[in-house]
């Protein structure tokens, strides 16, 4: 069967973007670093296959993901695609250190411009940050002097947080994650339509939360999915539900097996805008709900319960602790809660900083116990780890990006 990729353009410049990004932060390995053969061959083949937009960032692979994809894109692949790349904000202490950090990652990349230049994990107080040192001017420098051709950023914050950076600059894009189960959680489907309407093309990471909904499927949601007119795969299932959006640009898949790739591409030939019909809609609706059942923590994302005095992000702290619970991945779930929430990427916010003060519990619609639960997602992550290490985990991340910039 021969495969067409479909492409989407982006409002703002005309660009014609493939619907399925490749996205390399899940690279295959080999003795615990990047199989270089095996990943270049995937990269190109998919590149030669219609893929045109590469995603990457600094701390990708532990730094390797930037180098790696500026020698598999050598021999003309740089050429054929649109090459993104992120502002680490955790790394920024000056305005200096934007164009240090920028001119490695174009000589790591191997090229003289980055396509899409995002600034990285946006948050409130990583956007106050980058805002105070002048990063919006620093983009101008960049796009002026030819180091960056678009410039967006990628987000992992509240929706009104969303909204000001929307409005804060002539972005041309934006990176968001959206998927069947964050519908309302950070930017969220009001954020996808937000920037849309704006002008700004939406780029959508986690599609699949990490892969965790292509397996490891509960038996509730294997039921549903069995029941259907058209047998698909769960990936194809998420995947088509996303694209059938006619507000995003690109999905992005951390794609690190050859049947993955060859299965994404096949699933993209049919995503066209509004090509699920209501019988299909009404079954992906049962199967968030079959998963909603699942879940220990009944929140909706609606973030009424924010901002908290406290700096926690109530959120995300229920979204970790419901995946921990959900899906076969403790570890990677305990990892990332340590990372985004314990303050390696950006400002603390995890459950133990909750000091019981009871706002939000007046402000939840659904009336949750948040106090309690939070105590429940402390206990879960948190502990002998928070206080050992989370540190050194700190002083590891930070000593290798500062190495990786210089």
């Amino acid at each position: 069967m021969v495969l067409h990729m479909r492409y989407r353009t982006v409002p703002k410049t005309g660009d014609c973007l493939s619907i399925l990004g490749f996205g390399c932060m899940r690279l295959p390995k080999k003795g615990g670093k990047i199989d270089v053969e095996r990943a270049t061959l995937q990269v190109r083949s998919a590149i030669d296959r219609g893929v045109n937009y590469i995603d990457t960032a600094v701390p990708y692979h532990n730094g390797e993901s930037e180098p790696f994809l500026g020698q598999a894109l050598a021999g003309g692949y740089r050429e054929k695609v649109f090459l993104a790349t992120k502002l680490p904000p955790w790394q920024v202490h000056t305005a200096e250190d934007m164009d240090r950090i920028l001119d490695a990652q174009r000589e790591r990349l191997r090229t003289g411009h980055i396509d899409y230049y995002l600034l990285h994990s946006l948050n409130g107080t990583n956007w106050a940050k980058m805002n105070d040192l002048g990063v919006l001017e620093f983009l101008d420098r960049a796009k002026a002097d030819g180091r960056i051709t678009r410039a967006g950023f990628s987000f992992h914050g509240d929706h009104a947080t969303f909204q000001e950076i929307v409005d804060a600059y002539p972005w041309e894009f934006c990176q968001i994650q959206y998927n069947i189960l964050d519908e309302h959680t950070q930017a969220g489907t009001e954020g996808l339509l937000y920037a849309a309407e704006r002008g700004l093309a939406i780029i959508v990471m986690e599609p699949l939360r990490g892969g965790r909904l292509a397996s490891s499927i509960p038996a509730p949601v294997r039921e549903i999915y069995a029941s259907a007119a058209v047998q698909r795969s769960p990936a194809a299932w998420a995947l088509r539900w996303i694209w059938d959006h006619p507000e995003v640009t690109v999905v992005l898949s951390g794609m690190n097996e050859e049947a993955h790739i060859d299965e994404n591409l096949a699933i993209a030939d049919a995503a066209l805008p509004h090509s699920l019909d209501p019988e299909e809609r009404a079954l992906i609706g049962r199967v968030k709900e079959a998963y909603r059942a699942l879940m220990q923590v009944d929140c909706t994302g609606c973030n009424y319960c924010m901002p908290c005095p406290s700096g926690v992000n109530i959120p995300e702290c229920f979204s970790y602790y419901n995946n921990y619970h959900m899906f076969d991945n403790k570890l990677e779930t305990r990892v990332m809660y340590l990372g985004r929430l314990g303050g390696i990427l950006g400002a603390e916010a995890f459950a133990g900083l909750c000091t019981s003060c009871g706002k939000c519990e007046k402000a939840c619609p659904q009336h949750l116990p948040i106090r309690d639960l939070l105590a429940d997602v402390s206990r879960t992550f948190e502990g002998r780890a928070m206080k050992v290490k989370v540190p050194l985990m700190k002083m590891a991340f930070s000593l290798a990006q500062r190495r990786l910039i210089r």
